[in-house]
């Protein structure tokens, strides 16, 4: 038998903790529920989930930051969670590396729905390599680490992915010097079920340009095709 998935729930009101902790294990999964920022780097200390169900509101410190803290040294898929559904909210946690978004009041149905849709998407993700076949993809001064996963800037300095951008960069470097409309990427990067990437494939572009230091103005990398969509306008190595 396999193990089941782990669902870290981070969430400062009780009577969600309880009812999605209930909900959850009924459903197959394993499940930690914790309070606020201390409680969910605790239990991350004692053992990795395989997703984060993570509250926008949170005390002391809030889920956009733990997000963003998070994706500094983790690729765990996101679901974020928050009382506010304004667009704004939406895609200011997109930026900060969520890969989902879910505002309250919700039904557990549909965040056990969304829960099993981001896990899918995220075991889509390419495998690591064996290291004894670990390679590296360079392009316009950038080396990616394939079996780490690990993104070097032109000046050596590691720059964090997440999941998502780290698909869409595999996706990118796949097909260099080709335009890619948003179907296209969509279809490179997810299983073709109903997504919210669907409605934010450009937050996406625009998060990794930033990862890359791109000019938003004028992207020397990853460049804008107007009516038609994106394209990885550099050389690509692949070594071995």
């Amino acid at each position: 038998m396999t193990n089941p998935d782990h669902v870290l729930v981070v969430d400062d009101d009780a009577e969600i903790r309880d009812l999605l902790r209930e909900y959850l294990q009924k459903n197959g999964y394993r499940v930690t529920a914790v309070a606020d920022g201390n409680g969910m780097r605790a239990a991350l200390d004692r053992a990795q989930p395989d997703i984060i169900v993570l509250d926008l509101m949170l005390p002391s410190e809030d889920g956009l930051t733990l997000c963003r803290d998070l994706r500094a040294r983790s690729a765990i898929p996101v679901i974020m969670l928050t009382a506010r559904g304004e667009e704004t909210d939406r895609i200011v946690g997109l930026e900060m590396g969520a890969d989902d978004y879910l505002p309250k009041p919700f039904n557990p149905r549909e965040l056990l729905a969304r829960v099993k849709s981001v896990l899918r998407r995220a075991r889509a993700l390419p495998e690591n390599l064996h290291p004894d076949d670990a390679r590296t993809i360079r392009f316009s001064g950038w080396t990616l680490d394939v079996a780490t996963r690990n993104l070097r800037s032109p000046a050596g300095v590691v720059v964090a992915l997440s999941g998502t951008e780290y698909k869409l960069l595999r996706a990118f470097l796949a097909h260099p010097n080709r335009v890619l409309n948003r179907d296209q990427l969509i279809d490179l990067m997810l299983s073709r079920d109903a997504s919210p990437f669907d409605r934010s494939i450009d937050v996406q572009v625009s998060r990794l340009r930033q990862r890359l230091g791109e000019d938003a103005r004028e992207p020397a990398i990853i460049k804008t095709v107007r009516g038609e969509g994106y394209v990885l306008a550099v050389e690509v190595e692949v070594q071995p």
